[in-house]
């Protein structure tokens, strides 16, 4: 990424743990292939090398861990806390049955939604509301409120066609905050961006992507649907190669791709702004049609009923 900075880009946050994925509990299917075998081996090696390492350390290996022991090393809360995804007070449900989180729609429609985030900001973001114009393309911008609040009379009378998310007030880190302070980055926006859309936001898009428990319990008490993105502008890599950069996407997208961009930051994210129009063009060359994220996700394939 350039050295260049700007001063309406949010600080960087610490770099966080890294994620582990799920642990796969599937029963080993029959008439394993070699490979299969040795990788159940390794499986096994590794819960028995962990099994001793517990015994080793005093932990009793029962069919029910006793609530001290299964807590004894934890750095996090059982309630409250970032990781919680259920009320402190372990009474309260949350306010629906569920919140979804959407990296990319499944559909048949050659459909792509564009995202831009960060903004809106000087320069840059009338910038690209003017090649959505010239272009006929609809968008949907996940907003800062605090930038919102300061420069939102610059974008308001340019919004028709568009749609705006929630980027919270002020680009902090969600998955570090509690369910409180999460709810209080997330409200603050909302009011800010209903007051200059006229409607209230439903969908959220946390910064840099992160979530937490308490991320996903403050969207569903909120209303929100959280939107992430399976697609993005990689432009620190073709800032000398900005041909590069239209040629990536527009042969890289796929039908139901959300696609990431950004309205203000470092300067080498100039190079997707400049492209954007050709980036536009040639996806319609392929047959594509730009919607919203909301229509985007409406246009989805309905999920087939499991046959029973």
């Amino acid at each position: 990424m350039s050295s260049t900075t700007d001063p309406e880009r949010p600080a960087p946050e610490p770099n966080g743990a890294p994620s582990t994925g799920p642990w796969d509990q599937s029963a080993e299917r029959p008439e394993e292939s070699p490979a299969g075998r040795d990788r159940a081996l390794s499986r096994r090696r590794v819960l028995s090398g962990t099994a001793a390492a517990l015994a080793g350390a005093g932990v009793a290996l029962t069919g029910e861990f006793g609530y001290a022991e299964a807590t004894a090393d934890s750095k996090l809360p059982v309630y409250g806390g970032y990781a919680a995804s259920v009320h402190a007070d372990r009474r309260t449900p949350p306010r629906s049955s569920r919140v979804d989180v959407v990296w990319s729609v499944d559909t048949t429609r050659r459909l792509i939604a564009l995202t831009f985030d960060d903004g809106p900001a000087p320069n840059w973001t009338p910038r690209v509301l003017s090649i959505l114009a010239q272009t006929d393309t609809p968008a949907t911008f996940f907003m800062v409120g605090r930038r919102a609040r300061e420069y939102g009379r610059l974008v308001a009378h340019r919004l028709d066609g568009h749609e705006i998310g929630n980027h919270t007030w002020a680009h902090q880190d969600l998955a570090k905050m509690t369910y409180e302070q999460a709810c209080t980055a997330i409200g603050r926006a909302h009011n800010e961006l209903t007051r200059l859309w006229g409607r209230e936001p439903t969908l959220l898009r946390p910064p840099y992507g992160h979530l937490a428990g308490s991320t996903l319990l403050a969207a569903n008490d909120l209303g929100y649907q959280v939107v992430l993105w399976n697609r993005q502008m990689l432009e620190s890599r073709f800032t000398q190669n900005p041909d590069g950069l239209v040629d990536y996407i527009v042969e890289s997208c796929d039908p139901g791709t959300i696609l990431l961009a950004h309205d203000t930051g470092p300067a080498d994210r100039l190079v997707a702004i400049r492209g954007l129009a050709a980036m536009i063009i040639g996806l319609r060359r392929r047959g594509f049609e730009f919607v919203t994220v909301s229509e985007l996700m409406a246009a989805a394939t309905p999920a087939a009923t499991p046959a029973h």
